[in-house]
């Protein structure tokens, strides 16, 4: 399977992303899933994750 087959999905008719976009590098640029937080290998942006527990 090729890496574009794993970034989308079809839903009868539509076509559907998997992953979220970086908001500031835009279309085609999907943000790494971590654990705690998303992060974009591009430009570094992060978000967190909210309602995770303090170990």
């Amino acid at each position: 399977m090729s890496s574009t087959h794993k970034k989308y999905k079809t839903e009868g008719d539509k076509i559907v992303r998997l992953k979220k976009e970086c908001e500031r590098c835009g279309n085609a640029v999907y943000m790494a899933e971590h654990k705690d937080r998303q992060t974009c290998g591009k430009c570094g942006f992060t978000q967190y994750k909210r309602g995770r527990k303090a170990s």
